[in-house]
């Protein structure tokens, strides 16, 4: 790459996080600085969140790097066409040149799970890897980013995959462990189902699986029986923010 530095954030429901990556390790170069998102999760709102907590960034000497944006919702053209667990406001908005406007500068956005699966295919559990590899995120919802020989095929949305007349995400997410207190055992079952769903239609040559519930893959991962290798991602939490920032530099 020909810049060795970028900015990357990560706007999600709950929180705003910002860091400076090495593009070359995919490492942090600055601390992450995280602010909660705005209640409600209005575009003037998150638009006003991002600037702050970019001007923490670039005070520490950073106002010249490529900046990359991941965001919860389907993203065509810099338009978002989708909202999840943010305000409706934001479907159907030319969000890019929002955010260009608000902050002054130039930049990249992308779905966030779409963000994280090109970190983990650039630096983490999927690099080097041939064929299909699809990460999930399990969090609020189910977020997915199908990567073919390293290259990301944008939107997938397999959270809302209908499955046994329900959303898949309404009842696999991680949310819905903590909602229903369920078991390790008990949600694996329901991640089986998801799973076994997604590999007869796709036919993957490696799931990875991602968000904060990863850092405790050893409790239900090996619970799952597939025929394609599972494996937890990478970079969890800071995923996103790392795939923003190396894919700004790329454009």
């Amino acid at each position: 790459m020909a810049t060795e530095r970028a900015i990357g954030i990560d706007i999600g429901g709950t929180g705003i996080k910002g860091a400076v990556v090495d593009l070359g390790t995919g490492e942090l170069v600055t601390e992450r600085v995280k602010i909660k998102t705005p209640q409600g999760g209005r575009p003037v709102d998150i638009l006003e969140a991002t600037g702050q907590l970019l001007a923490i960034i670039a005070g520490q000497g950073h106002t010249s790097l490529p900046l990359g944006v991941c965001f919860p919702a389907i993203v065509r053209h810099g338009r978002t066409l989708s909202a999840a667990n943010i305000s409706d406001e934001w479907i159907g908005l030319e969000a890019e040149r929002l955010f260009e406007r608000e902050l002054g500068s130039a930049i990249h956005f992308i779905n966030d799970a779409d963000a994280a699966g090109y970190a983990e295919s650039q630096f983490g559990a999927a690099r080097g890897e041939r064929g299909l590899v699809i990460l999930t995120t399990l969090g609020t919802g189910i977020g997915s980013a199908f990567l073919y020989d390293g290259v990301l095929v944008p939107n997938s949305e397999l959270g809302h995959l209908e499955l046994d007349g329900h959303d898949a995400e309404d009842r696999a997410a991680y949310s819905a462990m903590e909602r229903e207190d369920l078991s390790w055992e008990e949600w694996a079952a329901r991640l089986q189902r998801y799973y076994s769903h997604v590999e007869f239609l796709f036919s993957p040559d490696l799931f990875v699986v991602g968000g904060g519930v990863s850092k405790h893959h050893q409790e239900f991962l090996p619970l799952l029986s597939l025929d394609t290798p599972i494996v937890p991602a990478a970079f969890r939490n800071n995923a996103g923010l790392l795939g923003a920032a190396a894919l700004a530099a790329r454009f």
